[in-house]
């Protein structure tokens, strides 16, 4: 049982403020826009996490709200739990993590954003939990 592979958790906030834009950043790694998250720690629950990640990648405290989707990124293993979030503190800014952060309205980030992730934040404005799977780019056809 040793060598069967191991996923990794992660969590990332899509958080909106009182004119409904959502919050992006720009990752400092890759150049790449994303919702704001990372790792969930192993004494973290779910929540704990992505009010920390938010906080660490945006200078921005958050208020969970709920679970909005499950993605599985299929070739490195990594399963991110995305919830809906607002905004309740904190002035954005860049961070050791974020080149630059962001307040856009939600139609802006399909353009902003590969498909994975955009569809992260356009799924957090459905009433639906969203299962999705994806290559770290592109989705997979359900």
């Amino acid at each position: 049982m040793g060598d069967l592979p191991k996923h990794s958790v992660s969590v990332a906030g899509v958080v909106t403020d009182q004119d409904g834009r959502v919050l992006i950043v720009q990752r400092r790694d890759n150049a790449h826009w994303e919702p704001p998250g990372g790792v969930l720690e192993l004494t973290e629950t779910p929540e704990e996490g992505v009010i920390r990640e938010v906080l660490e990648e945006t200078g921005v405290q958050i208020r969970v709200n709920n679970l909005s989707g499950v993605y599985k990124n299929m070739r490195r293993g990594v399963i991110a739990l995305v919830f809906r979030c607002e905004a309740i503190g904190g002035n954005p800014r860049p961070t050791i993590e974020s080149l630059t952060v962001e307040w856009v309205q939600p139609e802006e980030v399909q353009n902003r954003m590969a498909p994975a992730y955009a569809i992260r934040v356009l799924d957090a404005y459905s009433e639906n939990l969203a299962s999705r799977a994806h290559d770290g780019h592109n989705l997979y056809e359900e």
